[in-house]
C-alpha cells in the first residue's frame, strides 16, 4: 500500500510532530545556527531541554495502573481511522471529543468529555506479541529474560517509597488479581498484596482481613509474641541476627487496624458515588483504588481482563451479550469506570498527585479477520495516561494512515518506563541489587517522553 508523502512542513504544523517531542518550536530551531557559535547545537539543546523537564515531572505520589488484560484494540478505543477501507474501520466510529480535533472511539462517550485531561500515546511499539512476553515487557520496561525476572512498576516503587501513610496498608495493591505483575527478583517482600473477589458483589470481601474463627486480638497477640520467641531463638542457635518475616508482619497489621480494613469498605461510600462509578467489577475496583490513594497507598494495580478479542468485536466491545439493549462489553465499562476515577479523582483535589495509566500488552491487527475480530499486534498501539502532573489535552506520536506501524514518534515500553519512574520522583539510573548482588538499572534504554509535561 502506496503512502502519503509527508509535506516538509509536517515537523513544524503537526500537534504530535518532531518540534513537540523535545519541546522545541520554530524559535528554537532557528536559534539553534546562532548557539552552534557557542559550541551548543540541536543534540545539546534537546538534552539540556530533556534534563530539565525531567526532575519538574515528579508530581505523583501514587499511581494507579488499570491493565487492560488481553491486547485492547487501539482501533476501537483512541486511534480510530475513519477515512480507511471498511475491513480497517471495523465497526466502532469516532467521536468529537471536548478537545478540538481529538477524536475518539463511539463507546466512550464518557471518556470524550474529560479528554481536556488525558494524555493519549498512539505511537507505542513492541516486538513482542506473544500475551506473557508482552505482559512482563510492558509491565517493568524490560524485555523478558530466560535468566532474570524483572520487578513490575509496583514492585520497584514500594522497593524504593517503603510503607503507605498509614502504615497499616499495603503499599502495592492488586485488585482482583495480580496477573504478571509481581516482584521479580526484588523477592517476597514487594509482591503485590492481592484482594481477590468482586468488589462489585454485595458480599465482597478482602482476604486476610479478619481473624480466623476462634482467634481474638488477645490470642493473636500471644501467637505473635511465641513467634518472635521461636526466631529470637533460632538465631541465637543459628548466631545470626533476627529476621522478620514480611508476609506475617503485613497480615499482623491487616487483621489489627480498624483504618486498614475501613479503606477496603466500599460500603462506607455513598451510594450516588457508588453509581457513578457503575455496576460491574471494574468499575467498583477503580473505586477502591481511589479509596486506597486517598489513604496514602503508593500503588494500585486493577486487572481489567478480557481483552483478547478474536473474534466478535462489536459482541465483545461494545454488547457484552446477545441482544443487549445497553452496552455493557468491555469498552462501555471500561468507559464508565475510567472516567469516573478521573473526575472523582480530580473532584477530591488528588488527581495532580495520583497517576493513572490505562494501558494493555498490545494493540489489535489492522484488518478484522474472518471472525470479526482482531488478532495480536505489537507494531503499534495506543496508550493513555492522566494526572500526575501529566498535561492533558493532547496526542502524542500517530500512528500510519491504517493503524499498521508508527507513522511519527515511535514510544516504546522502555521509554514509557523510563517516563512513569520520572513522574513518581523515581531516578530511572537508580541501581537496584539482585539476591546475588548484581546490580540492575531501574529501567535501561530508555528516554523520558517529553510531551507528557
Amino acid at each position: 500500500m502506496r503512502r502519503p508523502k509527508p509535506s516538509r512542513f509536517d515537523g513544524f504544523n503537526r500537534c504530535d510532530g518532531f518540534n513537540r517531542r523535545d519541546g522545541l518550536n520554530r524559535r528554537d530551531l532557528l536559534r539553534i545556527g546562532s548557539l552552534s557559535a557557542f559550541g551548543l547545537g540541536l543534540p545539546e539543546l534537546i538534552a539540556a531541554r530533556t534534563a530539565a523537564a525531567a526532575p519538574a515531572a515528579a508530581r505523583a505520589k501514587s499511581c494507579i495502573l488499570l491493565w487492560l488484560d488481553g491486547g485492547p484494540s487501539h482501533l476501537e478505543t483512541f486511534d480510530l481511522k475513519p477515512d480507511a477501507p471498511a475491513e480497517v474501520r471495523g465497526p466502532a466510529a469516532a467521536i468529537a471529543t471536548n478537545v478540538p480535533g481529538i477524536r475518539i472511539g463511539e463507546w466512550l462517550p464518557e471518556t470524550a468529555k474529560l479528554c481536556d485531561r488525558l494524555a493519549i500515546i498512539r505511537s507505542m511499539t513492541s516486538p513482542l506479541g506473544e500475551h506473557g512476553l508482552a505482559n512482563q515487557y510492558l509491565l517493568t520496561g524490560y524485555q523478558p529474560s530466560p535468566v532474570i525476572r524483572y520487578p513490575s512498576f509496583g514492585s520497584v516503587v514500594t522497593h524504593l517509597r517503603g510503607r503507605s501513610t498509614d502504615n497499616a496498608l499495603p503499599p502495592y495493591v492488586a485488585i482482583p488479581e495480580v496477573g504478571f505483575a509481581g516482584a521479580g527478583f526484588l523477592g517476597g517482600a514487594h509482591e503485590p498484596f492481592v484482594t481477590h473477589g468482586d468488589p462489585s458483589r454485595p458480599d465482597f470481601r478482602v482476604n486476610d482481613l479478619d481473624f480466623f474463627p476462634d482467634v481474638d486480638l488477645a490470642r493473636l497477640r500471644r501467637r505473635r509474641q511465641y513467634l518472635a520467641e521461636f526466631d529470637a531463638a533460632q538465631a541465637a542457635f543459628e548466631a545470626a541476627s533476627p529476621t522478620s518475616d514480611p508476609a506475617i508482619d503485613q497480615a499482623y497489621r491487616l487483621v489489627t487496624s480498624a483504618a486498614a480494613k475501613s479503606a477496603f469498605d466500599l460500603t462506607a461510600e455513598p451510594a450516588d458515588v457508588r453509581q457513578r462509578f457503575g455496576p460491574r467489577m471494574f468499575g467498583q475496583s477503580c473505586l477502591l483504588a481511589r479509596r486506597l490513594v486517598e489513604r496514602g497507598v503508593p500503588f494500585v494495580t486493577v486487572n481489567h481482563s478480557g481483552w483478547d478479542t478474536h473474534e466478535g468485536l462489536t459482541l465483545q466491545l461494545r454488547d457484552g451479550y446477545s441482544g443487549a439493549r445497553v452496552g455493557v462489553g468491555l469498552v462501555p465499562t471500561f468507559d464508565l469506570g475510567f472516567s469516573a476515577l478521573v473526575s472523582d479523582l480530580a473532584d477530591r483535589g488528588l488527581l495532580d498527585e495520583t497517576l493513572v495509566i490505562a494501558m494493555g500488552e498490545f494493540g489489535r491487527t489492522p484488518k478484522v479477520n474472518t471472525r470479526g475480530g482482531r488478532d495480536h499486534w505489537p507494531r503499534v498501539f495506543s496508550v493513555v495516561l492522566a494526572g500526575g502532573g501529566v498535561r492533558g489535552g493532547q496526542v502524542i506520536g500517530a500512528s500510519d494512515r491504517v493503524g499498521e506501524s508508527p507513522q511519527n514518534r515511535p514510544i516504546t515500553p522502555n521509554d514509557l518506563a523510563h517516563s512513569i519512574y520520572t513522574l513518581l520522583g523515581i531516578a530511572p539510573d537508580h541501581r537496584l541489587q539482585t539476591p546475588d548482588g548484581r546490580p540492575i538499572a531501574v529501567n535501561q534504554g530508555g528516554e523520558f517522553i517529553g510531551e507528557l509535561v
